[in-house]
């Protein structure tokens, strides 16, 4: 982060934004609107420039957005991803050659242990790497409400909390390198059996007739409520299977936990049988919907479908 060389003050970063899909795009705009100057590439560059008219400066690699950033965030799919975007041979790191002091900000949820490596070989290069994986699916993204979790140095992360504060409306810095990605790995723990348990719930509830809007308003008013409940549960009923976060997404996370698991020596039995549900989710073409798809494996093994039973009244006569 640079300071101005007039007066000691410091000057407005030069951000740089790497992976502009449903999550990057929307954190990239909200940058933008905020009124930072932002260099952008995405390998599908129809995302990249539709942020054109907001302000963004379309580039032509990683690298040429590194030459002109003192910031560089990225999001993109998975740990082969961010590795090629970063050390490639038009990478973050060849185009910050000529640059010390660049940050890198990754938002990308991938391998805690690769996440350490990379810390690693780029200090060679003179850049520092924060970890910062996000919660807070589409909605979060596009509101600037998302919960942020970060690992790196501690100082550095204050250089660049105000910028994190722009897209995240929590941000917490977890430790050091590779620690946010721990704590995203928690999360998705977290949220997958939330989401189960909300899914179970409604199938119990709509089997043996208990009206799911009901079930969902009063328990998401006591101790069994959750974010799962209260947001994906009424788009279960519905047969609502558009996504804020891909079936597939949730099991890429998942095999990261899988492999943090079994580094730390550690069973997650029930981790492991609602990745189950969602690989059943996804063998039945629904990887591209929302994670609240696994309600469909669910209904096969219930041999019902929430869609059907919500057509019918308390009487049993179908509604108009």
């Amino acid at each position: 982060m640079s300071k101005s060389k007039h007066k000691g003050e410091a000057r407005a970063p030069r951000l740089g934004y790497v992976g502009l899909g449903i999550m990057g795009g929307a954190m990239c705009r909200n940058l933008l609107d905020a009124g930072h100057a932002v260099s952008v590439w995405n390998r599908t560059a129809e995302k990249a420039e539709a942020l054109v008219p907001h302000g963004a400066a379309l580039c032509d690699s990683p690298a040429a957005v590194a030459a002109q950033s003192d910031v560089v965030f990225l999001n993109v799919t998975d740990t082969a991803d961010v590795e090629q975007v970063l050390f490639s041979v038009m990478g973050v790191a060849a185009g910050s050659n000529e640059k010390r002091g660049l940050v890198v900000v990754d938002h990308s949820t991938i391998s805690p242990v690769a996440t350490k490596d990379f810390a690693e070989r780029l200090h060679e290069y003179g850049i520092v790497l924060l970890d910062a994986p996000v919660s807070g699916g589409d909605v979060g993204a596009k509101n600037g409400t998302l919960s942020i979790m970060v690992g790196g140095p501690p100082e550095v992360f204050e250089e660049v909390l105000p910028l994190l504060e722009v897209v995240g409306g929590a941000v917490t810095h977890v430790g050091p390198a590779g620690s946010g990605q721990v704590c995203k790995a928690c999360n998705q723990v977290a949220v997958l059996g939330a989401l189960l348990g909300a899914t179970e719930a409604l199938a119990l509830s709509t089997k043996l007739g208990l009206d799911p809007a009901k079930m969902i308003e009063v328990v998401s008013a006591g101790a069994g409520g959750s974010w799962q409940l209260n947001k994906l549960g009424p788009k279960i009923v519905k047969g609502d299977l558009e996504p804020g976060f891909f079936v597939d997404y949730l099991l890429k996370d998942l095999g990261i936990v899988a492999e943090s698991a079994a580094h730390a020596g550690l069973p997650l039995p029930v981790t492991s049988a609602g990745a189950q549900l969602m690989r059943a989710a996804s063998a039945r073409g629904l990887g591209k919907k929302g994670t609240q798809a696994v309600s469909a494996a669910v209904e096969a093994l219930g041999g019902f479908s929430f869609a059907d039973a919500a057509v019918y009244g308390e009487d049993g006569e179908t509604e108009g």
